[in-house]
Formats: structure tokens, C-alpha cells, sequence
């Protein structure tokens, strides 16, 4: 499976990122960074769509996004 992570500028944001794109109709989970990548508040969004998308739809509702990381399982 793959996903991306994305993250978010605090837990709050991580939150109503999860509420706009669940109500769309898209994926999304909260997770914790790990310990020794951490960058801002800690937390990221996992998604499963284009990243670029994701990321276009969160900045139309008022949500700045940071780093975005690919991950293959």
C-alpha cells in the first residue's frame, strides 16, 4: 500500500484536515511523527490520493501544509 504523509502546522489543523477531506469523500488519518523526523507540532496526515490534490484542496479551506513524504508498504 502506498500513502503520504503530510504534515500540518499543529493538532488542531490535523483535525479539521481530517474532518474537509473525510467529508469529501477522501481518506485521511491523524498519525504522530516519529520521534527523530518530528518537524512543527509533531503530527501528520495520512492520505491516499495525489498528494498534490490533497494538498490543493487543504489550502482552499484555509490549511497550510509543510512536508509531504511517500511511503510504500
Amino acid at each position: 500500500m502506498t500513502y503520504t504523509l503530510i504534515t500540518v502546522s499543529s493538532v488542531t489543523y490535523a483535525m479539521k484536515a481530517k474532518t474537509i477531506l473525510n467529508n469529501s469523500g477522501r481518506y485521511c488519518e491523524i498519525e504522530r511523527q516519529d520521534k527523530n523526523t518530528r518537524t512543527g507540532c509533531g503530527y501528520v496526515i495520512r492520505v491516499r490520493d495525489d498528494p498534490e490534490l490533497i494538498c490543493s484542496i487543504l489550502s482552499k479551506n484555509g490549511i497550510a501544509t509543510k512536508d509531504k513524504k511517500t511511503v510504500v508498504r
